[in-house]
């Protein structure tokens, strides 16, 4: 009797090994090559770091050298620049100015002084604290002219510093003037919303003590007994801008009552109307009035070490996030 045939196995009938066997080996496989990469990355991670560390202990190490302002250089001209708004928490304060014009003021080479600016304005109390301090300068160092540039634009108290210099010039298209002064350095609003709150049917609840504290608070009325005491404010610092102008310039100003008005005008008409002296960039003014063709910049800036610490501070997160986020 014959026996009957055993069934053969199935990788005799042609299929595939047992694709358990090979899903564990692909897996092994991956996991493996992914905890390589895994490592590669947080190597070079650490490196980096390691390397921004050292760049950061050489930074803080150097900082004072690389942020002084060579002494040993010869007869040049000093450059402070006046950029942005001027304002007590701007780069364009006060402080920093007045320093660097302190700075400038005594170091022996200076030939002359060139203060560039390129502003719309700002504080009037910033802009008057540089005003008074470059006249209190000049009259210590009279042997050191000091001359203002006005770039693309030099108006309200951008105009009020440029206003102490010896000269002021300008390009032909500078925007200069603005001689006013405006409610916003106070923080007031000049918009009412009383009318839109009566259609909403919003109703105002404020609290204070004393009957001026919410002095044109936007959602109630205007008290004309407000209105009368911020013009009398505005009035008085516009008064004390035009005598800061007037002083500064002297007779070169012509008779036109409009040169106080607020109004702006180009350099060219600046000139006709006495509000700057003639045409000419920084350079022009060190190489042909100072007569030092060498410019050295005084302004105070932030420092490399504080530059760089912001920028480090930047890629660093940007690195760690991009290594936690990365494919597992």
């Amino acid at each position: 009797m014959e026996r009957p045939k055993e069934p053969r196995p199935a990788e005799e009938k042609g299929s595939p090994p047992e694709s358990w066997e090979r899903d564990l080996l692909t897996r092994l496989a991956s996991s493996a090559l992914n905890e390589q990469r895994r490592a590669r990355r947080w190597s070079i991670f650490f490196k980096l770091l390691g390397f921004a560390y050292l760049t950061l202990m050489l930074f803080l190490f150097f900082s004072r050298e690389w942020g002084e302002i060579e002494t040993a250089v010869g007869k040049h001209t000093a450059l402070v620049e006046i950029q942005g708004v001027i304002d007590e928490s701007a780069q364009a304060s006060a402080d920093n100015i007045i320093t660097a014009l302190r700075t400038a003021f005594s170091n022996q080479h200076v030939a002359g002084i060139i203060v560039r600016i390129n502003s719309p304005g700002g504080s009037p109390v910033q802009a008057g604290y540089v005003y008074d301090e470059i006249r209190r300068l000049r009259q210590q160092h009279p042997e050191i002219p000091l001359y203002a540039v006005i770039g693309d634009i030099g108006a309200s108290g951008g105009y009020y510093v440029a206003a102490a210099a010896d000269r002021i010039y300008a390009d032909k298209a500078s925007i200069v003037g603005s001689i006013g002064v405006t409610m916003n350095p106070f923080g007031l609003s000049s918009f009412g919303f009383t009318e839109a709150m009566k259609k909403l049917g919003i109703e105002r609840r404020l609290l204070t003590s004393g009957e001026s504290k919410s002095l044109l608070d936007p959602f109630s009325p205007l008290k004309p007994k407000e209105v009368e005491h911020v013009k009398k404010l505005l009035d008085d610092i516009h008064a004390q801008f035009i005598q800061a102008v007037r002083t500064g310039r002297g007779d070169r100003l012509k008779d036109d009552p409009e040169i106080f008005s607020g109004l702006i005008w180009t350099g060219e008409e600046g000139m006709a109307l006495g509000l700057i002296d003639a045409l000419g960039s920084a350079s022009y003014v060190a190489r042909e009035i100072v007569g030092a063709e060498e410019i050295v910049d005084y302004t105070i800036r932030p420092s490399y070490l504080d530059r760089f610490a912001e920028r480090l501070g930047v890629a660093m997160g940007k690195g760690l996030y991009s290594v936690l986020n990365s494919k597992q």
